[in-house]
């Protein structure tokens, strides 16, 4: 098994949480920036984690060039999920589902559903626990 978590981040973030994940994850994990994604990361790449800050209703606009890029069965035999952080408001959005639809569109199998981490504020900090939440969620993946 080999974990690749692709992540977009604002504020710092998303970051934060990515690198909870892979640490979960453990050594098979690696996190890297959506801008720092080359094609060949995915070999034998088995589980694909992406996410990102909620910015305008939706994920950051890199992370949906990024998945633009994505050829329409480039993902198949790989688990997929997503998560995205957001501000703990009524209305926010949501990227989670939307990465997750994209992911499962370019053939990967979904995993589970979305996670959502909360940041306190537009810019942050992540509510506390947050990344140890992240980190257990790494854990989680691995039995799946």
């Amino acid at each position: 098994m080999k974990a690749l978590v692709i992540y977009d981040s604002t504020y710092g973030n998303t970051k934060e949480i990515a690198l909870c994940i892979s640490a979960g994850l453990g050594s098979i994990s690696q996190a890297v920036p959506v801008s720092e994604f080359k094609k060949e990361f995915l070999k034998e790449v088995t589980h694909l984690i992406v996410g990102s800050p909620i910015l305008g209703w939706r994920p950051s606009e890199k992370t949906n060039r990024w998945l633009d890029s994505l050829e329409s069965e480039e993902l198949n035999g790989i688990k997929v999920v997503s998560f995205d952080t957001r501000v703990k408001i009524f209305f926010h959005g949501d990227a989670a589902n939307k990465i997750l639809r994209r992911l499962i569109d370019k053939g990967g199998e979904k995993l589970s559903d979305p996670k959502v981490f909360f940041v306190k504020d537009k810019e942050g900090p992540l509510f506390e626990g947050e990344k140890e939440r992240a980190e257990e969620w790494g854990k989680e993946i691995l039995n799946h």
